[in-house]
This record gives C-alpha cells, sequence and structure tokens, in this order.
C-alpha cells in the first residue's frame, strides 16, 4: 500500500470509529471522494479533497443527514487508468451513496464507466469535456464546457490582439486537453484568428519543456497558450520567458492553482488564465469559508476546492432531500437550485450546468483582475 493510500485508509478508519462511538445508533452514511492525490498534478485533487472534507465537518457538526453522520471514503486515482479503475471499483464494493469527483477527464473516462455501472451518482467538481457533456447518465459537473471556456478565451485573446497562437497541449489528460484544442480551433477561426500550430507532448518528469516551447515559437506566432496543468505551465513559463520573453502568454484554467505561482515565481508573471471562482470575493458566505478553510488547512483555497465544496453542498442536500424509494440522482434533480459559495447551481435534465467565470492575469505573485479584458465572462 502507498503512503497516500495507507494514509487515506488510517483516516477513513479512524473518522469511521470516531463516529460510531459519538454516535452510537446508525451506522454513517459514506460518501466517496476519488482524485489525483499522488501524481503530477495533485494539488488540484488535494485542494479537492480538502474542500469536501470541510463541507462534511461542518455537516456532522449540525446533526449530518437526518441524524446519521456522514463518512467520507476518498482513494487517489494517482492520473493513471488503472489505479482509477481499481479505486472506483473499492468504493462501489464500500458501498458509497455518492461520489464526489474525479478532478481531471481523462480520469473521468476510466471512472464513470464503472461507477456508472453500479447505479451510482455522481459529482465531478472540475471536469469539462464535451465527451460528458449532454449525456442522460448519473454523472453530474458543477464546471462549465470547455466549449464555453474556449469561446470565451478567444474573445479575450482576440481582443488583445492575439491572432496567431501557439499552442502546446498535455496528451496525458488528452480527454480533456484535445477537447478543449478542438473548441479552441472552432472558436477563434470565428474570430478570424488562427492556431498557429499545436504541439502534442506527453507530461513527465523528463519532458524537455524547452524543446517543445522551441517547436512552438518555430511557427512565429504572436502568442503562445498552454492546455496543461499547473506544473507543466510553470516549466513552459520559464522556457517561454528565456527563449520570446516579450511574447504573451497564457494557459487554460487546469492550471488556475496556488501552485502555478509558487512554482512559476516571475515566469508566470503577465499570464493569461480563467478561474471558476472569485477570489476577491468579500461576500461574509465566502469570507466565513475561506476563514474556516485556512483555520483547517493553513492555506487559501484554490478552484477545485471551492468547486468541490458545492459539489459536496449538492450530494448532501440531495441526501437530506431524498424520499423513500427515490434514487440520489433523482433527489438532486427535484431538490435543486443550490446555493453554492459563491454561484446557485442550477443542472438541466442531464446534469449539466453553467458558472461565471473570472479572467486573470497574474501580477507580483497574485492572481490579478486584467486591466484590458472583461473581468468576468457569464453563462
Amino acid at each position: 500500500m502507498t503512503r497516500p493510500r495507507a494514509y487515506l485508509a488510517a483516516a477513513a478508519a479512524l473518522l469511521a470509529t470516531t463516529l460510531l462511538a459519538g454516535c452510537g445508533q446508525q451506522a454513517p452514511l459514506k460518501i466517496g471522494f476519488i482524485g489525483g492525490l499522488s501524481d503530477r498534478n495533485s494539488d488540484n485533487g488535494q485542494s479537492g479533497l480538502n474542500g469536501v472534507t470541510l463541507a462534511i465537518e461542518q455537516c456532522n457538526r449540525n446533526g449530518g443527514v437526518d441524524g446519521r453522520l456522514v463518512e467520507l471514503v476518498a482513494r487517489d486515482d494517482a492520473q493513471k487508468r488503472e489505479t482509477a479503475e481499481k479505486s472506483a471499483q473499492e468504493l462501489v464494493d464500500a458501498k458509497v451513496e455518492a461520489v464526489i469527483g474525479p478532478f481531471t477527464s481523462g480520469m473521468a473516462e476510466a471512472i464513470v464507466p464503472i461507477t456508472g455501472k453500479a447505479g451510482i451518482f455522481q459529482v465531478s467538481p472540475t471536469i469539462t469535456s464535451m465527451a460528458f457533456h449532454g449525456k442522460d447518465d448519473n454523472l453530474f459537473r458543477i464546471n462549465r464546457t470547455t466549449r464555453d471556456n474556449a469561446q470565451d478565451y478567444a474573445k479575450v485573446m482576440t481582443g488583445l490582439g492575439q491572432r496567431n497562437i501557439a499552442v502546446a497541449y498535455d496528451t496525458r489528460n488528452r480527454n480533456f486537453t484535445e477537447s478543449w484544442l478542438n473548441e479552441f480551433r472552432t472558436a477563434i477561426a470565428a474570430e478570424h484568428a488562427a492556431i498557429a500550430v499545436a504541439v502534442p507532448y506527453e507530461s513527465a518528469t523528463d519532458t524537455d519543456f524547452a524543446q517543445v516551447v522551441g517547436q512552438m515559437l518555430a511557427a512565429k506566432p504572436d502568442s503562445l497558450f498552454f492546455i496543461s496543468g499547473a506544473l507543466d505551465v510553470a516549466r513552459f513559463a520559464q522556457a517561454a520567458r528565456t527563449q520570446a520573453p516579450k511574447l504573451p502568454i497564457g494557459a487554460a484554467e487546469w492550471a488556475a492553482t496556488e501552485q502555478l505561482i509558487e512554482l512559476g515565481g516571475e515566469f508566470v508573471e503577465g499570464l493569461l488564465i480563467v478561474q471558476n471562482f472569485d477570489r476577491d470575493d468579500q461576500s461574509p458566505r465566502y469570507r466565513d469559508f475561506a476563514e474556516a478553510y485556512f483555520k483547517r488547512f493553513q492555506r487559501p483555497p484554490g478552484y477545485s476546492t471551492v468547486s468541490a465544496h458545492d459539489a459536496a453542498t449538492v450530494v448532501l442536500d440531495a441526501l437530506k432531500q431524498r424520499k423513500r424509494g427515490e434514487t440520489l440522482k433523482d433527489a438532486a434533480l427535484r431538490a435543486g437550485p443550490y446555493q453554492g459559495l459563491q454561484q446557485e447551481i442550477v443542472f438541466d435534465a442531464n446534469g449539466d450546468t453553467r458558472r461565471r467565470v473570472y479572467f486573470r492575469v497574474i501580477r507580483r505573485g497574485s492572481y490579478a483582475e486584467p486591466d484590458q479584458v472583461e473581468k468576468t465572462a457569464a453563462r
């Protein structure tokens, strides 16, 4: 057993023991979690797990679900298909009521058939691939689609004068990155601009990021764009600032984590990116959450934290509203709309939703409001 898996198993066992001892009555309801907790992009998965943990802890302090406490059963997908399939089956075998996750479309491709076959209701905080859009299945999504995001990026980037854009995309999360690239290609053409070149690469410890950037620059673009996770974008930015220091750079929403700034440092200054939550929100609801999160985990929340907390809200509210004999999916459709941390969550019959997003530029080590582009894009 790997260290992350051993830690999760021990934590789950301790939580279950504590809850049962405190309750002394019915066994807790089990909610599953699955995300990347040990891979190169584990920042998303770990932040998401923290968000779900906080939501469940708050629920239990308030009496749980109809007097039953909630147990979180967490599993790592490690961003590997075999691990994801094994972890998904473990959640099925644990008889969880629902699953929150995964956090990448590539892993959803492996996990959803297993949980779906078992009839388990699933809410992904962050997946956006069009491959999961418009399907009558057990998968609901908190995030909007790659089409929505690509269209907004195309408008913003061409508005900044970027007309010939070089793109690099990570084939390790192909379901997401190719969906994003295809939608962007269509959207950028509608703005009378073009993709100069699209360079595929596979994220790994030995990836030659400088070589990939060199391939992008050979097409003589007027900007560089990366459809990659935070770790890779940080490395790409370093190579880009070395080889073409004045060229504008941007990245898809997958990279919009705290890790991007921590690892990218001065090299990601000026990078354009979109996020599906407002970091500057001063509403009492969000401030209370952010303070509780920082107190619990000693770091500010990120986009996967907020989305995962919203996903947990949907699952917990649906459990509270479920009628005898009703599936959790049907209860979730009936119980909405839901009040998320910052936005109302409204699902259509297929579990798809719309979400407001916020364009940001990295300045002086922070995600800052841009000067020249629209602050928000709503759908």
